[in-house]
């Protein structure tokens, strides 16, 4: 059996990884092992962040909605629930870009919750 020499594809390997770690502080740039788990952690780190980032949305669409629904005399919860009572499905990404680019659109579909 002939002898394999891995030299090279553990080369690119490194190069790789510390091309991606480029930017980093300290060791993390420059080791490979502290690069490799600095990376195995901003993955970590990247994925719990797309799905705070949805709930963040989520959060700020409810607060675009109770400003907006205050002045017409209706609590955020009174309003969604309304929306329930009445068979009104309309998301909240809607209703919140609604109560923001067209408010009287917004306020005759809270008159027509209320009713």
């Amino acid at each position: 059996m002939t002898r394999v020499k891995k030299g090279i594809n553990a080369l690119k390997r490194r190069r790789n990884i510390l091309k991606q770690v480029k930017g980093y502080r300290f060791g993390r740039s420059k080791k490979e092992r502290e690069a490799r788990t600095a990376l195995l952690h901003a993955g970590v780190h990247a994925f719990r962040g797309r799905r705070d980032k949805k709930n963040d949305f989520r959060r700020l669409w409810n607060i675009k909605i109770n400003a907006a629904a205050r002045p017409l005399g209706i609590s955020y919860s009174a309003l969604i629930g309304a929306f329930k009572k009445t068979g009104i499905a309309l998301n909240r990404k809607m209703l919140a870009d609604l109560a923001i680019e067209r408010p009287g659109v917004f306020a005759s579909i809270v008159q027509e919750a209320i009713k």
